[in-house]
């Protein structure tokens, strides 16, 4: 049997960290929250399949952790999903290799 796709979920705000979850385990999507970028960094060790960062966090921005991760040669999916209207900043996310820039809130079509 195939493994469930494990998502990373990084944001400062509790309420969006859950619901996204949820929304995610709803899809047949395993589900781990964290509440900064640090925090996900300590956890690098586990296996995820993608990561849904935001971009303004305390400490670490989710455009710092990606560009983190990706210095460190990881290859791991990365979703922005963010209140951040700034073309500029999207534009480094994506440069980095983010493969989608979702603008809070999102519509249910996306």
């Amino acid at each position: 049997m195939p493994k469930t796709p494990l998502v990373a979920v990084v944001d400062d705000d509790e309420a969006i960290r859950e619901a996204l979850c949820d929304l995610l385990m709803v899809t047949g999507l395993e589900c781990s929250t964290f509440d900064s970028a640090p925090a996900f960094l300590d956890n690098v060790q586990n296996h995820f399949d993608c990561l849904i960062t935001d971009v303004r966090m305390p400490g670490m921005s989710g455009i710092d952790l990606l560009e983190r991760m990706r210095a460190g040669g990881s290859d791991l999916p990365v979703i922005v999903l963010t209140s951040v209207i700034d073309s500029s900043v999207r534009a480094r996310a994506l440069d980095l290799g983010a493969q989608a820039w979702l603008t809070k809130p999102v519509a249910d079509d996306a």
